[in-house]
């Protein structure tokens, strides 16, 4: 696919609807909000300003977040006002979590982590023209209010009762675990930036995934007891696998949106293992795809799952839009040679080293018998089943069979690595090293 396509595909919505509502319904996008009707009336009007949170938990948002970042872009492309919010106060506490209390992080680590997320959300969204995005931090109006304007300002508006109500915090009452204040008065601090939001830009809906959906509704309520006004929420789905496994998680990892976290390689190859019964409602969520592109990919995995042709264009799409399109065409490069299709000699050393990183891999020092390596990196179990291998014209270094049982790895790839291959499949690294 030419990078001109990809370019045309990221910064336009679907011209086939008039209304942005509508192809964030038909995206899937819309799991709970406020009245749909009203909804779709103040998305197809003047321009409004929203808005969507993001807690400083980690040093960098992940494949959930990624799903905000982009609803944030799709209605900045038709014509809102967005607001990237970097949670500098409610960071320090942590929404509840289902099962148990969250550790809480120094102030300095979350003030650092803060500047992580403002230059990742910065990346998605931009900040030119009338509908020109910002960035703001809660810390900013939270730190300067004291305990007892708080309490008489913002806790009065809010019941006990109601609170209790909310999934999170009934989550967490019926739980050993049990809930602090703390976490308990998370609803309320997210209430209060909506609240501000409101006040300060006239901010008409926030976004959030559907596990959010009580706080969401908190900055709705209570910004019609305090101001009067009807403000709006919409709760995206939470994306799950087609089997009902959690999405974006590795063996425990999640893919993360910072390259130094997870790598470009990894990412793209994350998307490329999509399941053939996932890949198009990834491809509604995840790209700027029109709809008719859609179906035409919908209709290839349908009568010729083999090419993969879907997963592959999401792959490229969704590694591009996060990495861009310098970055993924290296990736595209070293997955095609590392399986055969290309030159392993003109790879991008870091590219093919961080490529090499996600396979089987082991260190080993310059002039290792290649029977040696096949062992160390799990190719095979044993000396003497190497040699099996070789002599039986199965194993490749670099891209060439090894005739000889005395061949040694020489670290002749950029960046200072080796490539084994057993059999048409099977590859695992070498990194070499000097000494």
């Amino acid at each position: 696919m030419s990078s001109e396509a990809l370019t045309t595909a990221v910064v336009a919505n679907d011209p086939a609807f008039e209304n942005v509502w509508d192809e964030v319904v038909w995206r899937g996008l819309v799991h709970v909000s406020t009245d749909q009707d009203a909804l779709r009336a103040l998305l197809g009007g003047e321009s409004i300003t929203y808005y969507c949170g993001f807690d400083p938990t980690a040093p960098s948002l992940h494949l959930g977040n990624l799903v905000q970042l982009l609803l944030l872009r799709r209605l900045q492309l038709a014509g809102h006002k967005p607001l990237g919010l970097v949670g500098g106060s409610t960071g320090l506490i942590g929404d509840p979590r289902p099962s148990a209390e969250r550790t809480l992080n120094t102030k300095d680590t979350v003030a650092e982590w803060v500047g992580y997320l403002r230059s990742q959300i910065e990346r998605f969204l931009s900040f030119e023209g009338d509908n020109a995005a910002r960035v703001v931090n809660n810390l900013d109006w939270t730190a300067p209010l004291s305990a007892i304007d708080f309490l008489r300002e913002i806790g009065k508006h809010y019941r006990v009762g109601t609170m209790l109500k909310k999934d999170a915090v009934a989550a967490r009452l019926n739980s050993d675990a049990g809930i602090s204040y703390t976490e308990f008065s998370y609803q309320i601090l997210q209430g209060l930036d909506y609240l501000e939001l409101f006040r300060s830009y006239d901010c008409m809906l926030q976004t959030g995934g559907s596990d959010q959906w009580g706080n969401l509704t908190s900055g709705v309520d209570l910004i019609h007891r305090v101001e009067g006004a009807a403000v709006h929420a919409i709760g995206t789905p939470l994306i799950t696998n087609s089997d009902g496994t959690k999405f974006g998680k590795s063996e425990g990892n999640a893919i993360w949106l910072d390259p130094a976290m997870c790598s470009p390689y990894r990412m793209y190859q994350f998307w490329l293992n999509t399941d053939d019964a996932d890949v198009i409602s990834r491809l509604k969520v995840f790209t700027f795809l029109t709809s008719a592109e859609i179906a035409d990919y919908e209709k290839l995995v349908a009568e010729e799952p083999f090419r993969r042709a879907a997963q592959k264009r999401l792959a490229l799409e969704v590694t591009a839009t996060v990495h861009g399109l310098d970055a993924t065409a290296k990736v595209i490069a070293a997955s095609e040679a590392l399986f055969g299709q290309g030159d392993l000699t003109t790879l991008d050393a870091e590219t093919l080293r961080t490529a090499l990183e996600e396979l089987p891999h082991a260190d080993a020092p310059i002039g290792t018998s290649v029977v040696q390596a096949l062992v160390d990196t799990g190719l095979v179990a044993s000396l003497s089943e190497g040699r099996r291998a070789i002599a039986q014209g199965g194993v490749a270094l670099d891209g060439v069979k090894v005739a000889d049982e005395a061949a040694v790895v020489t670290g002749a790839l950029p960046g200072g690595v080796s490539i084994l291959r057993r059999g048409k499949k099977s590859l695992a690294g070498v990194l070499v090293t000097q000494d």
